[in-house]
């Protein structure tokens, strides 16, 4: 099982938790979660008018040996207008434009996409079932 939760924090209200969201789905292989601006295929929506997030900007992916893996899809864009960083305990790590990491089984985190032009942020916590 992956559990997501996700915070969209303005530099105004950092650290409020109002407004969280969650998602969760089995650690099958082939199972998925998105999340960006669009609706209709995201399951955890970040605002229409925060144009630092494409459309589908996240991913996690259940591989076939039940690991679920995080990518940065690329989007219409050549250079993004965010950054992307998994956070587990000490240990960061950016996650490139367009590329993909494994979540740690067993463990749980962040991930922080940050806008570059302002001091926004969409949170996602994640935990991952061992």
């Amino acid at each position: 099982m992956l559990e997501l939760t996700m915070a969209t924090v303005s530099g105004t209200d950092a650290g409020a938790t109002a407004g969280m969201l969650m998602a969760e789905a089995p650690s099958e292989p082939g199972a998925i979660m998105r999340v960006g601006r669009d609706k209709a295929v995201c399951r955890l929506v970040t605002p229409d008018d925060w144009l630092f997030v494409s459309r589908v900007h996240l991913e996690f992916l259940c591989g076939p040996d039940n690991t679920w893996h995080l990518s940065w899809l690329q989007g219409s864009q050549s250079d993004p207008s965010s950054e992307v960083r998994l956070v587990v305990g000490e240990y960061a790590q950016t996650v490139p434009y367009g590329g993909s990491v494994p979540l740690p089984r067993g463990g749980s985190g962040e991930i922080i996409v940050q806008d570059r032009t302002g001091p926004r942020s969409v949170n996602v916590g994640f935990y991952h079932e061992g």
